[in-house]
């Protein structure tokens, strides 16, 4: 039995810090404690640059790695319209994208 779902993808970084903790670790926090959604997978890049266009990659000869992470998630639209009102003040605006899918 296929159900409509929404997908959504959070675009970071590494640096990235949250209110009390690594922006990551609280984002995973509110997924999993506070809503249960169904699906996540965070996803971490070797090299990406955004709005400032700096280019962060992965390099042998750099101590400190500042790589992109792509956290993506999905549940029932009405789970998901509750998480990314929590998520609206941790995340800056234009890192997050959504889409209506099915899932089977």
């Amino acid at each position: 039995m296929a159900t409509e779902v929404t997908v959504v993808r959070a675009y970071l970084s590494e640096a990235d810090h949250g209110r009390r903790k690594n922006l990551m670790q609280e984002i995973l926090n509110i997924l999993h404690d506070q809503h249960r959604v169904r699906g996540v997978t965070v996803f971490r890049g070797i090299a990406g640059f955004g709005d400032t266009g700096e280019v962060h990659a992965s390099d042998i000869l750099r101590l400190m790695v500042d790589l992109p992470l792509v956290i993506e998630f999905f549940d029932e639209p009405s789970i998901i319209e509750a998480v990314l009102s929590l998520l609206a003040d941790l995340i800056p605006r234009g890192r997050i994208v959504s889409w209506q899918a099915t899932c089977r």
